[in-house]
């Protein structure tokens, strides 16, 4: 089994650290809490000789272990089945108030914060836009946002606080002039315990994750399309992805596994470019601008962008391309069942630029590769927000770690 992930600043365990190893009898017992758990939110209810079957678990055990979630509050008893024979049996499935968490997305242009429930509903959020971020205004933003969000839960509640995870862009400071921000403004965004300043401001455990691994990480947790291979993009202000092998999440040798805005693709003019700068959101509010217009309307989370017109027509024809080819050059390498494609746009503008990716990539000479189906991501705007809320929950409930943590 992988290594347990961990807090953000939290040492790397000693040898002899049995957390999570089933070594001793405490360990045991917190593994396969972990493994019922996940196998519920997998299959949304299981009785308890389900949960035996596929858990390898005895019967006895796995009672054991579902009397211990119900007395925690973590699980709860759904309606009986009445078989052929015997006592009915009851399944359980997770209590949305079990346990709850704040996920924070930093953005390059909108940072947001979600209060997240157990089963990865959203039940709050607070939002900020800017030109760009500025370290100050956003430190102060999370302070407040997590004060507010917390205050919407009943004390009770509030101490079923999982922590702090957190999804933004490493290398945040990369890029500074394609902000709008002027030179040198965005160093600050170098401090090396930008995650430790959070802990303070909020006095939760933190959990750090690139922006766009969280959003393929909630589209593995949470999304409704069923694949256990696949490779992801999410087009926000800069496009990323994300590579999904076996059903796992792969993070790569260095942790960059994935880095698919900076693959290469043919531009327009006759040169190459990286995909970063032809399928990301910034090229049409570029666009926009040069026509005059105003692409701030461009983040707004209630915006349909039903009048853009030509502007957006332009921008998906140039992102779809890029996308097609990024697409190519990804089965190329590994042979992938699906592209999955989400964003920070409108579900029209999404399955309008999904449509256009499968038909650019229909067009390409694809001979000595597999076929891969072009499909829309099932999250939508709030992938990255709801990716990063799921931290906490897979560090500290869930075996299967489909969202991979970043060591501060």
């Amino acid at each position: 089994m992988d290594e347990a992930v961990r807090p953000a600043g939290e040492g790397r365990p000693s040898d002899d650290d049995e957390r999570l190893r089933g070594s001793n009898q405490a360990g045991l017992r917190a593994h396969n809490e972990r493994a019922v758990l996940s196998l519920i939110r997998r299959h949304g209810e299981l009785a308890k000789s389900e949960i035996a079957r596929l858990s390898g678990l005895s019967p006895q055990t796995a009672s054991v272990i579902m009397r211990s979630l119900e007395n925690d509050g973590l699980v709860l008893p759904g309606e009986p089945r009445r078989g052929r024979v015997g006592q009915p049996s009851v399944p359980m499935r997770l209590n949305p108030d079990g346990a709850f968490s704040l996920g924070l997305k930093l953005g390059r242009r909108t940072s947001e914060m979600v209060l997240m429930d157990f089963v990865g509903r959203v039940r709050e959020s607070r939002a900020i836009l800017y030109r760009f971020p500025r370290y100050a205004e956003v430190l102060a933003f999370v302070t407040d946002a997590a004060d507010a969000l917390r205050a919407t839960l009943p004390p009770l509640l509030r101490r079923r606080l999982s922590g702090l995870g957190v999804g933004l862009p490493f290398e945040l400071w990369a890029w500074g002039e394609a902000h709008g921000a002027p030179p040198g403004e965005m160093e600050e965004w170098r401090r090396p315990d930008f995650a430790g300043e959070l802990e303070r401001a909020t006095g939760e455990a933190v959990f750090l994750a690139n922006d766009v691994t969280a959003a393929c990480g909630a589209e593995q947790a949470f999304g409704t399309g069923v694949s256990s291979h696949y490779v992801y993009f999410f087009v926000g202000a800069f496009v990323g992805g994300g590579i999904v092998i076996d059903g796992s999440l792969v993070s790569g040798r260095t942790g960059n596994a994935g880095a698919l805005g900076s693959m290469l693709v043919p531009a327009r003019e006759g040169r190459q470019r990286q995909l970063v700068h032809v399928a990301s959101i910034h090229v049409l509010e570029r666009l926009l601008e040069e026509a005059g217009r105003s692409g701030v309307e461009l983040w707004r989370k209630d915006a349909d962008w039903s009048d853009l017109g030509v502007h957006l027509d332009a921008w998906i024809a140039i992102a779809a391309e890029g996308l097609a080819h990024a697409i190519a050059g990804a089965v190329a390498v590994y042979d992938f069942e699906k592209a999955v494609i989400d964003g920070s746009f409108p579900a029209g503008v999404r399955r309008r630029l999904t449509e256009a990716t499968a038909d650019a990539l229909a067009r390409l000479d694809l001979q000595g590769l597999p076929p891969v189906a072009v499909a829309e991501g099932t999250i939508g705007r709030s992938a990255r927000e709801v990716g990063s809320a799921s931290l906490p929950f897979f560090a500290k409930f869930l075996l299967d770690h489909r969202v991979l943590l970043a060591e501060r």
